[in-house]
């Protein structure tokens, strides 16, 4: 295959990008904008040796999933990837990539996630719903001010201010904002050299307040003549907040670090169920407010918390799931590493007198591990412990300090809410690995039209003993095998095969510490009055059958 080459393909699959893949004489091309089942006329642009890339030319025959755009600049625009895809099948897309990255990164068999998935969450109307937007503002080759998108994979804004995913509040605003601009011969920011003032408006709504903020971030300290922006924009109904954020960075990083009011307050409120929250411009809060209901109520159903619990909620924003798990729980910590966002969390559990909830700024794998060992030295080797942990990490995931404490904590439960099931895997494969077991898992779909999905884990440690009765034939056990060589990696694999469950190092290490064979010289039974959790009895079987069956005893 070589580069311009135009081929006719059958769409037989979709990446993790919602491209089409098909395949030409065995060789493998992603198409951007092809739906699984259409039978496309493409023009390669890249070609690898055993895959490329190529441009949608025509739909020759397509799909019964492919629908009419609702947005004319779907195919241009980098924030729908999907929006051609039938709704019906975008639910099948993002349980098809949540479950694929379970098996591959996870390691979990079809049987286990088969057994704990649960169907994604959609929504019943899938436009409209973004209470968040972020406009950049460029200019034309005329000369004039526009806003809009992003084209896919550029800095090249498609200049459009009626986007099918926002509320229909943004087109007025943003007409409001460039008519100030032209009159006023207000520069847009140019990223090449720097210049220009307007550089974003970010605009946030109340699904159930009907409250308005619009910040304007601007490369400099003032806004010239706001007062005529400020005139126009108050006859909006619900016009609550009006602020700029200066931003002076050569970066492209959207916020200042800070704000200032022009007109109105520094915040709008909404409310997530029954509690309130009050949103600042430089707040995190979840842009789909219908969905964020059903994801955090799906949260607090897997907490099943009784009201005795002690609770951690690590990453915690503005307190969002926090507050809604203190409604049931005996006390919430909350750890936050923005310091804006945990000043907005604990005025949220003010305004909704809510006094078992307690913040701290910090970043959570540095401020968990550091509470547990403070814990320790100040309660004579008593370890510190949690009935329930709840992580809502970034697109990272956890950091494996963090997971290494939340281990060490042993709560009976741990709420995993991800924005990113590739990362989700990879630590649900170390948690997994470490005495906890996969309970259930549900996607949520937060970002209709868009390739992302949230996902909500529950996990549970298994219950096991400080002692582990196991009978044995003692004449099978030799300090040393004489007959075997089995590496760690050939164990876990006999396990994984044979049982359909992983096992970690160290559950290893332990049980051939029992037999009195030799382990590998990085294993830690732990500092005196450290506990490292016991291996599982199931796990154990396990370990000492594939110790038998690899002639280890």
């Amino acid at each position: 295959m070589n580069k311009n080459d135009i081929v006719t393909v059958e769409i037989t699959d979709i990446g993790v990008s919602g491209e089409g893949i098909g395949h030409v004489d065995g060789y493998t091309l992603f198409i951007k904008d092809a739906v699984i089942g259409d039978v496309v006329e493409a023009k390669v642009m890249k070609a690898k040796k055993n895959y490329g890339y190529a441009r949608l030319m025509k739909v020759i025959t397509p799909s019964e999933y492919r629908v009419e755009p609702k947005c004319v600049f779907a195919r241009r625009c980098g924030g729908c990837q999907i929006q051609e895809m039938s709704y019906d099948r975008q639910l099948v897309f993002k349980d098809q990539k949540i479950r694929g990255n379970l098996e591959r990164i996870g390691g979990f068999t079809k049987d286990q996630i088969d057994t704990v998935m649960q169907p994604v969450v959609g929504m019943e109307h899938p436009f409209g719903y973004r209470n968040k937007a972020q406009f950049p503002f460029g200019t034309d080759k005329e000369g004039n001010p526009i806003t809009g998108f992003y084209a896919g994979r550029t800095h090249d804004i498609i200049a459009n201010t009626d986007c099918a995913l926002g509320v229909e509040q943004n087109k007025e605003i943003l007409e409001i904002i460039l008519q100030y601009m032209r009159e006023n011969k207000i520069k847009s920011y140019d990223e090449k050299t720097g210049k220009g003032l307007i550089r974003h408006a970010l605009i946030r709504y109340g699904f159930k307040t009907k409250e308005i903020m619009v910040c304007l971030v601007i490369n400099g300290k003032k806004l010239p003549k706001a007062e005529r922006l400020i005139e126009k924009l108050i006859q909006i109904e619900g016009m609550t907040s009006i602020t700029i954020s200066p931003n002076t960075r050569r970066d492209n990083v959207i916020m200042g670090d800070s704000y200032e009011i022009l007109w109105g307050q520094g915040y709008i409120t909404d409310y997530i169920g029954n509690v309130k929250y009050q949103i600042s411009p430089l707040s995190f809060y979840q842009v789909n407010p219908v969905q964020t209901e059903k994801l955090y109520g799906l949260a607090l159903e897997y907490a099943d918390l009784k009201g005795d619990e002690t609770v951690w909620d690590l990453y915690c924003g503005i307190g969002t799931i926090s507050l809604f798990l203190a409604q049931k729980a005996k006390q919430v910590y909350g750890v936050e590493i923005v310091p804006q966002a945990i000043d907005d969390a604990k005025e949220n559990a003010k305004i909704n007198a809510i006094d078992n909830a307690e913040f701290f700024v910090g970043k959570a794998e540095e401020v968990l591990p550091e509470y547990y060992a403070e814990y320790e030295r100040e309660h004579n080797g008593e370890t510190a412990h949690a009935d329930v942990i709840v992580v809502d990490p970034p697109r990272k995931g956890c950091d494996e300090t963090l997971l290494e404490t939340i281990v060490k904590m042993q709560p009976e439960k741990v709420v995993y809410v991800s924005c990113d099931s590739a990362t989700l895997a990879r630590d649900l494969k170390y948690l997994c690995a470490n005495g906890y077991e996969i309970k259930m898992c549900r996607g949520v779909d937060q970002f209709p039209q868009s390739v992302h999905v949230e996902t909500v884990c529950l996990l549970s440690r298994e219950k096991v003993d400080g002692y582990v009765n196991v009978d044995l034939d003692t004449d099978k056990i030799v300090s040393k095998s004489k007959t075997g060589t089995a590496t760690y990696k050939e164990i876990k694999e006999y396990i994984n095969d044979k049982y359909g469950f992983t096992v970690s190092s160290l559950n290893i290490a332990q049980i051939k510490d029992k037999c009195g064979l030799d382990k590998r010289k990085n294993y830690n039974k732990g500092a005196e009055g450290h506990k490292v959790p016991a291996c599982p009895e199931k796990k154990e079987k396990a370990i000492l059958d594939a110790f038998e069956h690899l002639g280890l005893v």
